[in-house]
């Protein structure tokens, strides 16, 4: 697993924190293992967003080959 260490935290959020932990029963670190894991979920806005932007790196002037045509030639060839 990897590890991050966070500078210049302002003391009000850590004890925010601490609290929050105290409230869930478990310890500060667990608290911001959940808080990093929730933030770290893209929403259906930025979901939509990657797509578009994968989309766009696609030229549309190319004709797309379907992959079960491709899978189905390379079959044939064995």
């Amino acid at each position: 697993m990897a590890q991050v260490l966070v500078r210049n935290l302002d003391e009000q959020v850590v004890t925010a924190l601490r609290r929050k932990a105290e409230l869930h029963g478990h310890s500060l670190e667990q608290e911001l293992r959940v808080a990093l894991t929730a933030a770290a979920r893209l929403t259906n806005e930025e979901r939509l967003a990657l797509v578009r932007r994968v989309r766009g790196l696609t030229p549309g002037n190319v004709k797309q080959t379907d992959s079960a045509d491709l899978i189905r030639q390379d079959r044939d060839t064995r």
